[in-house]
Formats: C-alpha cells, sequence, structure tokens
C-alpha cells in the first residue's frame, strides 16, 4: 500500500485529472493515440508519485519534472522526431488543460 500523498490537495487533484485523461485516451483513443498516451502514461506514473510525496509540490514542479524525464529519454534515443514531438504536444495540453 502507498502512502498518502503529502502534496497540496489542489495539486493532488490536477495530478488525478491529467491521469484520468490519459486513461481515456489509452481506453478510447486511435492506435497513434494509444502509443503515445501510453508512452507518456509511463514517465507521468513515475514522477507525478514522486511529487506527490512532498508537500512543497507544484504543478510548475511537475511540468519541469515531467520535461526532464522526457528529455532524458529523448536524448537517450527511446523516441525520436515525431513519434517525441507526440509526445511533448500531449503532455503540453495535458497540462494545460489541467491548470485551467
Amino acid at each position: 500500500m502507498l502512502p498518502p500523498a503529502s502534496a497540496p490537495q489542489q495539486v493532488v487533484n490536477q495530478i488525478a485529472a491529467i491521469e484520468a485523461t490519459l486513461d481515456d485516451v489509452v481506453n478510447h483513443g486511435s492506435d497513434d493515440e494509444l502509443f503515445t498516451a501510453s508512452y507518456l502514461q509511463g514517465h507521468f506514473a513515475v514522477v507525478s508519485r514522486q511529487l506527490e510525496m512532498q508537500s512543497s509540490a507544484t504543478m510548475q514542479q511537475l511540468d519541469s519534472d515531467m520535461a526532464a524525464s522526457l528529455q532524458a529519454a529523448f536524448d537517450n534515443k527511446e523516441l525520436e522526431g515525431e513519434d517525441a514531438a507526440q509526445v511533448k504536444g500531449l503532455w503540453s495540453r495535458l497540462f494545460d488543460q489541467a491548470r485551467s
């Protein structure tokens, strides 16, 4: 069992909203959307859970940590070109929606 989140409730709620949107894309998206969302979901699960354990967590920190995680993966040639651009684009949209 995971310990409860220490992050501010607003951050926890925004993380949950992003997670729900990712789940929806995975469950109902096209093959390309499924690939992009599944890839992003892996990074998001690790980054967001670590952030939820921090009492000083912010959405800006989530965005920064996700950018760093994705960039490290892209630098390692996990994804390139259009695939990397689609993952970055989806993250940007999800982050913007959660902040609205």
